[in-house]
């Protein structure tokens, strides 16, 4: 009896701890956990991310696409960390099912702790207070950052004639140009700096002014990245020059003719497949298109010259072998003058008293060339140049009629590409009917080239380059008298007038 209760003691015992045991092993099921690591900011995947299964230390390492995969999860809930040089660390809470697979993305920021602030951007120029400046200004600053880190820049810009405040984002070089700003306006402009890590960084703020409307006495062409524009300027008391662009780099402007009487600077400008001739207040404000139903046009078009009349009413302007007379509004358009023998105009300059027209004709290379006078009739009156191999132009009358500035090649040299050798200056006098060489002491190997009377005609003023064709233009003065004393005025600068 004793044995047998002891038994039935056992038996139970035992299936008790057998229940157990099978409730213990179910709990404990396993899944796969995958996903992302990715940048915060930029969703860009982030290669060698450590990937951490918090209660259990197993860890694996993301691949370049930033994927990770952790099999044999414990079931229930888990937390992983996402850790990676520079970046916080990330934790993610998630519940794994026996059996299951789980994806989850994990974004990781930047870690800012330790990461320094750009320094504060220094503005270099223009200067503090600076004035005169014309209406294309370039800004320039510096900056830097401790880690390197890659910098965006912020300008603001204001000014004190109203309250507009010009905001230009996403600089990323130490430069902006700013264009288009207004005569007489005083500029507050300041830098801001941003490494996308730590705020904006303030520079001090410095003013400039651009100059009132300009008085400039000189007007010249520029070339600039395959563009003509054209520039007035002056001399400074300490015999420096001073420069203001009047037209925008997106158009080829050039030849500029200004009048006293009107104020207008005329000048020729690219219209589509065209050239037409437009005008300009002296600022360069108030551009306005002259010509249309028949352009400007001829067989080298920056060769090609017009002019004025005196009072500023009309201009004489030439399209191939055609010269023509246009009022300054658009107006009035009349057929001046026809070359019997087909030869293009290239150039024409009008007296004072409107009386007589200089006129330069060639052929279609710009050779077989004739300078001449004609009456309003059309009636040819003087043969300044003729039956002379090689190029020649620059057409200006003296003030009294009695005079005609001029240029010849007298080397005699022709090529298909227009090429000068040694070309002069001439004053022709219509008394003695005699041309006098102001070029005799140009050095050699030089060219002089589209001269203009200064205003008193005690000197002229001029194109002075190699001939080699690629070398700097600069434009001089010569004085009339002496022709020896050359002095520079504007380098890089071309197609001069002087009013």
């Amino acid at each position: 009896m004793k044995k047998y209760i002891i038994y039935l003691f056992i038996v139970p015992m035992l299936a008790m701890f057998d229940s157990c045991s099978e409730e213990t092993i179910a709990s404990f099921g396993v899944g796969i956990l995958t996903g992302t690591v990715i940048d915060e900011g930029t969703n860009t995947p982030l290669e060698n991310a450590k990937i951490t299964i918090v209660s259990t230390n197993v860890s694996t390492l993301t691949n370049a696409n930033g994927e990770y995969t952790i099999p044999n999860v414990p079931e229930g809930e888990q937390s992983i960390s996402a850790e990676k040089d520079g970046y916080l660390a990330s934790f993610e809470a998630v519940t794994v099912l026996p059996g299951g697979s789980l994806n989850v993305v994990i974004e990781m920021g930047l870690e800012t702790t330790n990461n320094d602030s750009p320094e504060q951007p220094m503005l270099t120029s223009p200067d503090d207070n600076a004035t005169d400046l014309g209406l294309s200004v370039d800004l320039t600053w510096t900056s830097s950052d401790p880690e390197e880190d890659t910098l965006v820049y912020k300008i603001e810009l204001r000014n004190d004639q109203n309250s507009d405040l010009l905001t230009l984002e996403n600089i990323s070089e130490l430069t902006y140009t700013l264009i288009n700003l207004n005569y007489g306006y005083k500029y507050f402009w300041q830098v801001s700096v941003s490494d996308g890590i730590n705020p904006e960084v303030w520079s001090t703020t410095r003013t400039f002014e651009i100059t009132n409307n300009p008085s400039h006495r000189y007007l010249f062409t520029r070339g600039i990245n395959g563009s003509s524009i054209i520039f007035s300027g002056d001399i400074d008391s300490n015999d420096s020059p001073i420069e203001l662009q009047l037209t925008s780099d997106s158009n080829n402007s050039w030849r500029p003719r200004k009048n006293l009487s009107n104020g207008l600077i005329a000048f020729l400008r690219s219209e589509g497949t065209e050239t037409h001739l437009f005008s300009m207040n002296p600022d360069g404000s108030d551009i306005q298109q002259i010509t249309n139903a028949v352009p400007v046009a001829g067989s080298d078009l920056d060769k090609i010259d017009f002019c004025w009349s005196n009072n500023g009413a009309r201009l004489l302007y030439t399209s191939f072998d055609k010269l023509y007379s246009i009022n300054k509004d658009g107006s009035g358009l009349v057929l001046i003058y026809q070359t019997l023998d087909g030869s293009f105009i290239s150039e024409c300059d009008w007296t004072v008293d409107e009386s007589i027209i200089a006129l330069k004709a060639n052929d279609l290379d710009g050779y077989s060339v004739s300078i001449y006078t004609i009456d309003m009739s059309g009636t040819i009156l003087t043969m300044v140049l003729s039956g002379v191999n090689g190029a020649a132009g620059g057409l200006n009358f003296s003030v009294n009629n009695t005079k005609l500035l001029y240029t010849h090649d007298v080397s005699g040299y022709e090529n298909q590409d227009g090429r000068q050798l040694d070309t002069h200056m001439f004053i022709y006098d219509f008394g003695t009917l005699l041309a006098t060489d102001l070029s005799a002491s140009k050095p050699v190997g030089f060219l002089d080239l589209d001269p203009r009377f200064s205003p008193n005609e005690a000197e002229v003023i001029y194109t002075h380059t190699s001939n080699d064709g690629v070398s700097e233009n600069k434009i001089q003065t010569l004085e009339v008298a002496s022709s020896s004393t050359r002095i520079d005025l504007f380098t890089n600068a071309k197609m001069p007038d002087w009013e």
